[in-house]
C-alpha cells in the first residue's frame, strides 16, 4: 500500500471535525471550565463517555484549556498525578461508574502523595436519580451511589451535581477545597445538565475566595520558642527534609531554615528532590539501612534532629527500622509541632514554623564537620568487561552523566527507587516517585503528566518491564502529543522486588518484545525512536543518541539484564519486609 493510499485510512490521517457549536449563554459547562482555567489547569486528562462528551465539548470549547485524551481511564489519573506534582493542580474526566471506578486506583494514589487533582464525572440524567431506573455503566442496581461509596475516603470533598439552582457553588466549593486541603475531590455532573443556561451561572463569575485556616495565634509562637531551645541545646543537631514539605509549600523555608542554621541536612526517600541536592550541608537521603552512605549515621547519632514533614511509613522506614533517637527528634507537621516532653502544638504552620525558627537557631556545623570526617566517597562500579553483559548499577553510573537542570527524573517502584535515590541531582532537575502508595503501572501515566506540565524539561523515566506491563499504551498519547520523553524500561524478566521478597513462579512475566511494541503503537505516524541494549558500549551510544540525533523524539530504551542483578538497598528491603510481613499473630 502506497503512502497516499495509507493516508486515506482514517487510522493514518487526521479526520475532519466537526465542532460542536454550544450555547452563547453562560452555562453549566461553562462555569466548570472557566474555574479549571482560573485555577491554573491548562490540561484535562480525559476518556470520552457517553455521559461526558457535553462537557468535554466546553473543555475543548475554553480559551486556555486543552483536552488530552488518554488510553485509559487508570491512566488518565495517573497523568493527572504527575501534572499535579508540577503544576500544584491537575484535572481528570471520565464516564460514569465505569470510568470512575476505573480512574480510582489513579486517586487514591494521587491522595495518598497530597495532589489536588479534580476528578470529574459525568453523570447519569437527573431524572433518573429516584426513578428506580436500572442504568448502563452502573452494577445493575437502581441505587447511584455506588461510584460515591468508592470515592469517599480517597477525596477530600465529594460533590453531585444533579439540579442548576445549587450547581455553581457545588463546584466552586469543591474546587476550594481541593486546593486548600491540597487532595482531589470528586465532583461529578449529571449529563444533561452541562448545556443548559442558568441565572446563577454568569458569564464573568466572582474570583474563587480562599479562607485561610484559622491559626493558634500563640501556639506558633511559643512552639519556636521551645524548638529554638530545644535545638540551640545540642552538640550536634540536623535536619530532615520529609515528603509533606510539599503541601505545606515549606520546600524554600526549609532551605533557609538549613541556610541560617548550618545543620547538616538530609531528606527521607519520598522527599527527594523537595531540597537542592547540591546544597552546601547536604548529606543525602536517610532511608534506614538503605540510606546515603555516612548519612544514617549523621542521623543517629545526633543528639537533636528536626523533622520537617516527614511520613513514617513502612517503606520509608524499611520495615520501621530507623534508629534514630525519637525523643531527641522534634516533628514538625503541616499543622502541629510535637516537641520532646511538651505539649503538642496544634494549627500551627509548617512554612512559618520554620521561617520563624531560622531567625532563633544559633549557627552550628558540627554534625557537619563530622560527616566530612568520616565519609569516603562510594566506590564507582566495576569496569565492565567489553562486550560482556550489562550490570544494572553500570546503566545508572551513565544515566547520571546524562542528567541536567532542564530535566526530570522519573522513578518507578521497585528498584529504580534504589538507584535513582543515588543519584545526585544537578540544580533545577526535578524528581518523582510514588514511594508510600508503591502502584506499579504508575509510572507511564505520570510520565505523560510530567511532560505535559513542563514542556521545556525532558522527563526520564527509569520503569521495570513488570510495571510496563501494566498501561503502556499511554505511550501512543505520548508519541500523539510529540513529546521527547526517554524510557529506559529495565528488562529483567519478572517482578524482581517481589522475588527479594516472597519467590515464586508467580512473578515471572512474559517476555514482550518492547521495542516492536512502541513500534507497532507509533505505526510511522510518531516521533519515536527505539533500540535495545546489553552491555556498557551499547548503553554509551544510545543515550549519545537520545540526547543527540533523536532529542527531539520520543526515545525508549530498552534494558537488558540479569534476573538476579539488584541494588543491595533491594535486598535489604525484600529481607525486612518478608519478616515484617511473616510476623505471629499477637497471642492472647
Amino acid at each position: 500500500m502506497d503512502n497516499a493510499t495509507k493516508n486515506k485510512h482514517p487510522s493514518n490521517a487526521m479526520r475532519s471535525i466537526q465542532k460542536t457549536k454550544l450555547p452563547l449563554a453562560p452555562t453549566l459547562g461553562h462555569h466548570l471550565a472557566h474555574r479549571l482555567v482560573e485555577v491554573g489547569v491548562s490540561e484535562v486528562f480525559s476518556v470520552p463517555g457517553d455521559s461526558n462528551m457535553t462537557l468535554l465539548d466546553y473543555f475543548i470549547d475554553e480559551g486556555g484549556l486543552k483536552l488530552v485524551g488518554c488510553c485509559s481511564e487508570l491512566n488518565a489519573g495517573y497523568a493527572a498525578d504527575g501534572y499535579a506534582r508540577a503544576r500544584g493542580v491537575s484535572a481528570c474526566a471520565v464516564t460514569f461508574t465505569v470510568g470512575g471506578l476505573s480512574i480510582l486506583n489513579a486517586i487514591a494514589g494521587a491522595y495518598s502523595q497530597d495532589l489536588a487533582v479534580i476528578c470529574i464525572v459525568g453523570g447519569p440524567n437527573s431524572n433518573d436519580y429516584g426513578s428506580n431506573t436500572i442504568l448502563h455503566h452502573a452494577i445493575g442496581l437502581p441505587d447511584f451511589s455506588q461510584e460515591l461509596q468508592c470515592f469517599r475516603p480517597v477525596t477530600c470533598h465529594q460533590a453531585i451535581i444533579n439540579d442548576l439552582e445549587h450547581a455553581q457553588e457545588q463546584i466552586d466549593r469543591a474546587i476550594t477545597a481541593c486546593l486548600e486541603e491540597s487532595k482531589p475531590v470528586y465532583i461529578s455532573i449529571c449529563c444533561n445538565l452541562v448545556a443548559i443556561p442558568h441565572p446563577t451561572l454568569v458569564q464573568d463569575p466572582i474570583p474563587l475566595v480562599f479562607s485561610s485556616k484559622m491559626s493558634n495565634h500563640m501556639g506558633p509562637e511559643v512552639a519556636v520558642e521551645a524548638a529554638a531551645e530545644f535545638l540551640n541545646k545540642a552538640v550536634k543537631p540536623v535536619l530532615v527534609a520529609g515528603p509533606r514539605l510539599r503541601v505545606a509549600k515549606a520546600c524554600n523555608a526549609f532551605v533557609e531554615l538549613a541556610d541560617s542554621s548550618g545543620y547538616a541536612i538530609a531528606v527521607m526517600p519520598a522527599a527527594k528532590g523537595l531540597v537542592p541536592e547540591n546544597f552546601p550541608h547536604f548529606t543525602g537521603t536517610y532511608w534506614g539501612a538503605a540510606s546515603t552512605l555516612y548519612t544514617a549515621e549523621i542521623v543517629e547519632t545526633a543528639d537533636a534532629s528536626l523533622f520537617a514533614g516527614p511520613i513514617f511509613d513502612d517503606l520509608s522506614s524499611l520495615g520501621h527500622s530507623l534508629l534514630f533517637n525519637k525523643k531527641k527528634a522534634i516533628i514538625a507537621e503541616p499543622e502541629r509541632v510535637i516537641i520532646p516532653n511538651m505539649p503538642v502544638f496544634w494549627r500551627v504552620s509548617l512554612k512559618k514554623f520554620l521561617e520563624k525558627l531560622a531567625k532563633r537557631l544559633e549557627y552550628n556545623t558540627s554534625a557537619y564537620e563530622n560527616y566530612k570526617r568520616i565519609c569516603v566517597p562510594e566506590a564507582l562500579p566495576l569496569q565492565s568487561v567489553p562486550n560482556k553483559d550489562l550490570k544494572v548499577n553500570v546503566l545508572f553510573k551513565h544515566i547520571q552523566k546524562m542528567l541536567s537542570g532542564d530535566m526530570f527524573l522519573l522513578a518507578e517502584a521497585g528498584d529504580s527507587w534504589f538507584h535513582c535515590q543515588k543519584l545526585k541531582l544537578p540544580q533545577g532537575c526535578g524528581y518523582e516517585s510514588q514511594l508510600l502508595y508503591a502502584l506499579i503501572g504508575w509510572s507511564i501515566g505520570a510520565t505523560l503528566g510530567l511532560a505535559q506540565a513542563e514542556p521545556d524539561k525532558r522527563v526520564i523515566a527509569c520503569i521495570g518491564d513488570g510495571s510496563f506491563q501494566m498501561a503502556p499504551q499511554e505511550v501512543s498519547t505520548m508519541l500523539r502529543l510529540g513529546h521527547n520523553s526517554i524510557i529506559f524500561l529495565i528488562n529483567n524478566g519478572g517482578y524482581t522486588t517481589e522475588v527479594e521478597i516472597h519467590d515464586g513462579p508467580y512473578n515471572v512475566i512474559k517476555n514482550w518484545s518492547y521495542g516492536g511494541l512502541v513500534n507497532t503503537i507509533n505505526n510511522e505516524q510518531g516521533t519515536c525512536w527505539t533500540t535495545k541494549v546489553g552491555s556498557e558500549e551499547e548503553v554509551i551510544a544510545a543515550i549519545e543518541t537520545a540526547m543527540g540525533d533523536k532529542k527531539n523524539c520520543l526515545c525508549f530504551i530498552e534494558v537488558i539484564v540479569h534476573r538476579d542483578d539488584t541494588s543491595k538497598e533491594l535486598l535489604q528491603f525484600g529481607c525486612r519486609l518478608a519478616a515484617s510481613n511473616g510476623r505471629p499473630p499477637k497471642s492472647h
